[in-house]
């Protein structure tokens, strides 16, 4: 699997970054106080934030590609964002290191930087892409829809330290920053950047990444929620991300990907420059196929009106995102197990998918998913309808 991550640093973090191989995204200075904890202290909305981060972090998995991108700041003569790479994820798990005065490089950071990834140099240039030539110079495009959107809807929205881009954006992204340097790689394994110049360079000091490596584990805090009816879509999201294709719960892996190699990952897909966001989607990779996953989440009972999310959902696949890299379309709902199959909601959802797929025969028939707790793990399974 080769999903592409765009972390954002700026001219301080960077350097530290590059010295010491490691990507990490933060929010302020809050404490996360619920890792492998079924309580909190923390406002609900401050958690919900913290658990998305989550989210992010444990989208990224060993061989992932790893690219910098560098924030505008005038008063450091940084006049237009850039990108810079390519480093790849040298570990399987992104970790905690949390907000308290053990955090590792925190003070030279100048900031808290919470969820982390280690790295390693995959083919590191040392001039980055600008904004303006990654973005918005369109004249070796024949249609819009080849145009980096996720990277343009991140800056619509903003505050995503750490956002996926698709495999067709990232086979974009690289050729800009080949092309950019001439196809000159920096041989060496030890960088740090240079301001002046605003480049990354070689240097002969080498620093050990020596900070602490919390194993993630948000399974308690999510069963809780659970249990007293408190919302916990979020905390659903960071655990399919992080567990989905890792062997981690068959359950998952049968229901989602029916053991089909996953090639790409993404959670909180922007689909528009509105607020639509595909909550997780996968590429799957037959043998001789392709196959994009879109999948919308519910922590409650599914209603018959989620059907239009998903629709939003296809609308935007088939317009975007098909033409640059032809696949089937596979539309998955996971909600809540429904224990009344005989209600009136039930029957009004069923009609809905009917109607769904009635209309979409370009893509496969609606997946419904339903999940239930059993012995403090969670089992998904495919209802046929």
């Amino acid at each position: 699997m080769t999903t592409t991550h765009v972390f954002i640093v700026d001219t301080n973090t960077f350097k530290y970054h590059l010295e010491y191989l490691f990507a990490g995204t933060g929010s302020k200075e809050n404490f996360i106080d619920f890792n492998n904890c079924k309580d909190s202290n923390l406002n609900p909305k401050t958690e919900i934030s913290l658990v998305e981060m989550i989210a992010d972090s444990q989208r990224v998995r060993k061989g992932d590609f790893i690219v910098f991108y560098l924030q505008q700041n005038f008063n450091e003569s940084v006049w237009e964002g850039k990108f810079f790479g390519i480093f790849k994820a040298k570990e399987d798990f992104s970790f905690l290191d949390n907000n308290d005065a053990n955090q590792f490089l925190k003070q030279q950071l100048n900031k808290s930087l919470t969820f982390r990834t280690i790295i390693e140099p995959y083919e590191v240039y040392s001039k980055g892409v600008t904004e303006w030539e990654a973005l918005d110079e369109i004249k070796n495009l024949s249609s819009p829809n080849q145009m980096l959107w996720s990277l343009i809807y991140r800056k619509l929205k903003g505050n995503r330290g750490n956002t996926m881009i698709t495999i067709y954006e990232s086979e974009r992204l690289f050729k800009l920053l080949r092309d950019k340097n001439n196809h000159q790689i920096l041989s060496e394994n030890s960088f740090s950047f240079d301001l002046q110049k605003q480049e990354i360079i070689i240097t002969e000091s080498k620093h050990l990444y020596s900070g602490r490596k919390e194993v993630i584990n948000i399974m308690p805090r999510l069963i809780n929620k659970l249990l007293v009816r408190m919302a916990f879509e979020a905390h659903l999201q960071a655990y399919i991300v992080q567990n989905i294709g890792r062997g981690k719960n068959r359950s998952l892996d049968i229901a989602l990907t029916d053991n089909i190699q996953i090639e790409w990952l993404g959670n909180e897909v922007s689909c528009g420059v509105g607020m639509q966001r595909i909550d997780v989607m996968l590429s799957l990779a037959k043998e001789n196929s392709k196959v994009v996953v879109p999948i919308e989440l519910k922590s409650v009972e599914a209603k018959p009106k989620v059907i239009n999310q998903i629709q939003r959902y296809v609308d935007w696949l088939e317009q975007y995102y098909i033409p640059n890299r032809i696949s089937d379309i596979q539309p998955v709902l996971i909600s809540k197990k429904i224990e009344n199959k005989t209600s009136e909601n039930y029957k009004s959802i069923i009609q809905s998918f009917y109607q769904f797929n009635e209309k979409n025969k370009c893509c496969y028939p609606l997946k419904y998913i339903e999940f239930e707790l059993i012995e403090n793990s969670l089992n998904f399974q495919v209802v046929k309808y």
